[in-house]
């Protein structure tokens, strides 16, 4: 393996990078940086969270760019305002030796004028989320005319959480010389479209296999019910005295319901999702990360920007609506060197989700049982017994305590007084778990199950894949109508000419109303909504009643929800909207304007 100096970097910078404890390069970090240093061609890096990235990319421009040159060289977006916040504080660690080069961060939620005067006093580079970033253009505050390099960090999530029109008006103020540099943990269709139509002959390098997982990571699934998921979670943190854990949920308020019962039921848990403000957001994080928080639960696109390297478990709640995403998920744990588990809850339905999943991670789940409470009491004695064991006695603490405690204990012997430690640690554990009922056992579950899953309606719409319509603008059509405040959408079905989508059944009429009375239009073309006869054991998508008015989409909202395709496999009643079976998924993501070949 090459040392830093080696790689080609100064020894101002590898002196820092001394100063902060780097002693090595990791793979991807030995891979990029001296293809960036020696080459201008633009580049494609798969690299999976948690190996370096930051370092990757920003040290070899940091060799690179001019000191003496005030104007903006580098632009690096990335997809949350933490991460932002993350990246830009590395780079100004790994420059602190370059007394010229000066680094802004800009992100929504923080002042606007602050981030202006930096920029006026010159950055060569600028560290930004989408959004921020393309209203400081709008004002002329930023000048890209001069950037050499454009970094896209974490491209998939961009993509994913709808930044695909602010790259597009970022791209557009670069010049066509810029060389640009893509990383993301996953490659899906978008991002390789990126690369294909937008980028330039990309080189391309890996730290691994494309969106495979972490080899230190196992991944294990428990069968569960809509009933059993949570008491299933609460036995599995129980039989982990020392679990350090992030748990996945796919909604904000899924969120919210699990993180207060976990405090409810006396974990040291909290939450952390898009209806908390910045500040809040930041103190949970900080809690977190000193570790006086044991357990967060998150959404996917509130956890983006964590950063820690001691996670012992990430579970998941419910899978993520994009199943490329739980690389994202499972790679938070098993970092710098560490073993991790990652678990995931699944019903009947949800376990198909399972085999593409490994396919991408390279690695079979191995089926867990949902432990009993014996297995829970029995490890959670034996933890507080080895603690008890490997305590450090501070004698001269404790010396003038003894006498008087002897004295108090003098009547009881060693089996008595171990009976009575015990008893007083585990008697309201040992209460709760006496008669605990199999979870293991889902057979007397499923009829349960099926009245959580008949809150939904689902409805039919006559848009779809060739219409342009993804999760992100169905959510963002259901909220421009205001039907309701944070009202809970359920599963959405992308399909090549038509969709499906669900919500709470106390909202059915008041969506058909909202749609019929606002008429909107989605790119110009009326489009058709009627309820929809649900058949959730995986047949056909059953019968429609119609004769609704027809509604469309203004595009925006936000948040997404899960789109498997599911219907590919379904036959529709009505001929007319027939999925064409031939046609596949052929149109190109990706974003901002195709470059000229140098």
């Amino acid at each position: 393996m090459s040392t830093f100096l080696e790689l080609g970097l100064k020894e101002p910078i590898v002196k820092a990078l001394t100063d902060l404890g780097y002693e090595k390069p990791t793979v991807i970090q030995e891979k990029a940086i001296p293809q960036i240093i020696s080459s201008t061609d633009d580049l494609k890096a798969f690299a999976q969270t948690g190996t370096g990235k930051t370092a990757a990319f920003s040290l070899p421009i940091l060799e690179l760019l001019d000191a003496s040159n005030g104007n903006v060289q580098a632009i690096i977006l990335s997809p949350t305002r933490e991460l932002a916040v993350q990246i830009g504080n590395n780079i100004k660690d790994f420059c602190k030796y370059l007394k010229d080069v000066k680094v802004t961060t800009v992100y929504g939620g923080s002042s606007m004028e602050d981030q202006i005067r930096s920029l006026k006093r010159g950055s060569q580079i600028v560290v930004g989320t989408p959004g921020r970033t393309v209203d400081l253009i709008n004002r002329r505050a930023l000048k890209l005319g001069n950037v050499q390099w454009l970094v896209l960090d974490e491209a998939d999530e961009m993509l994913n959480m709808g930044f695909k029109d602010e790259l597009d008006k970022v791209l557009e103020a670069t010049p066509d010389t810029k060389q640009t540099l893509l990383f993301s943990a996953t490659f899906p269709r978008e991002v390789e479209a990126i690369a294909r139509n937008y980028m330039t002959k990309p080189v391309e390098i890996t730290s691994g296999q494309k969106n495979a997982g972490s080899e230190n990571v196992s991944h294990e699934y428990y069968a569960v019910t809509e009933r059993t998921r949570y008491p299933a979670l609460k036995r599995i943190a129980d039989l982990n005295p020392d679990i350090y854990a992030i748990i996945f949920c796919r909604t904000r308020r899924e969120t919210q319901e699990v993180a207060d019962n976990l405090i409810k039921d006396g974990y040291s848990a909290d939450s952390l999702h898009g209806d908390l403000s910045q500040a809040q957001r930041d103190s949970v994080m900080g809690k977190f990360r000193k570790k006086s928080i044991q357990i967060l639960v998150a959404t996917d696109v509130a956890a983006r920007g964590l950063d820690v390297t001691e996670l012992t478990h990430v579970i998941n709640h419910k899978l993520p609506d994009q199943i490329e995403n739980y690389t994202h998920r499972s790679g938070r744990t098993g970092r710098a060197g560490n073993k991790g588990i990652s678990i995931v809850l699944v019903n009947g339905k949800e376990k198909g989700k399972l085999r593409p999943i490994e396919k991408i991670i390279q690695k079979k789940f191995i089926e867990g049982k949902v432990p009993s409470g014996k297995e829970i009491c029995q490890n959670q004695l034996m933890n507080l017994i080895d603690k008890v064991q490997n305590i450090e006695v501070n004698e001269t603490q404790i010396n003038e305590f003894l006498p008087s405690i002897y004295e108090k204990l003098e009547g009881l012997d060693r089996e008595e007084l171990i009976k009575k430690f015990v008893s007083l640690e585990f008697n309201t554990m040992l209460a709760y778990y006496e008669n605990a009922k199999d979870l293991n056992n889902l057979s007397k579950e499923t009829s349960r199950s099926r009245a959580t899953a008949d809150n939904m309606t689902r409805f039919f719409i006559n848009i779809g894949r060739k219409d342009s319509l993804n999760p992100a603008k169905l959510i963002g059509l259901i909220n421009d109508q205001n039907i309701g405040d944070k009202i809970e959408i359920g599963a959405i079905d992308i399909l090549d000419t038509f969709s499906f989508f669900e919500i709470d059944k106390n909202f059915q009429e008041k969506t058909l109303e909202a749609f019929s009375s606002n008429q909107p239009d989605f790119d110009g073309r009326s489009v058709n909504v009627e309820i929809t006869k649900k058949e959730r054991s995986g047949g056909g998508s059953g019968s429609r009643r119609g004769g609704k008015k027809p509604f469309g989409n203004k595009d925006g909202g936000f948040g997404r929800r899960r789109s498997d395709d599911r219907g590919k496999r379904r036959s529709e009643n009505r001929s007319s909207d027939r999925p064409d079976r031939n046609s596949g998924d052929r149109q190109s993501g990706g974003f901002g304007r195709r470059r000229r070949e140098r």
